[in-house]
C-alpha cells in the first residue's frame, strides 16, 4: 500500500467517523470508518517501514569504489 493510499484510508476512514451522522439499518458507517482508519494505519506503518528498508539500501549501493589499479601497465 502506497504512502498516499494509506492517508486517503484514514481520511476517509475519519470522515465517516466522525463528520457522517447518517443511520442506516443494514450498515454502521461509523464502524466502517474506524475499520478504514485502522487499515490505513497499518498501512501507514507498513509503508514507512518499507521506505526505510529501501532509503538503507539505496544508500549503500550507491556508494562504490575504484577498482584497484592494473600494476602490469606500470612496471
Amino acid at each position: 500500500m502506497a504512502l498516499g493510499t494509506a492517508l486517503f484510508l484514514i481520511a476517509v476512514g475519519a470522515i465517516l467517523r466522525f463528520a457522517i451522522t447518517a443511520t442506516t439499518h443494514d450498515v454502521n458507517i461509523q464502524t466502517v470508518g474506524v475499520i478504514l482508519m485502522i487499515v490505513g494505519g497499518v498501512g501507514l506503518i507498513i509503508s514507512l517501514f518499507w521506505m526505510s528498508v529501501w532509503a538503507d539500501r539505496r544508500r549503500t549501493t550507491t556508494t562504490t569504489t575504484a577498482p584497484p589499479p592494473d600494476d602490469r601497465y606500470y612496471s
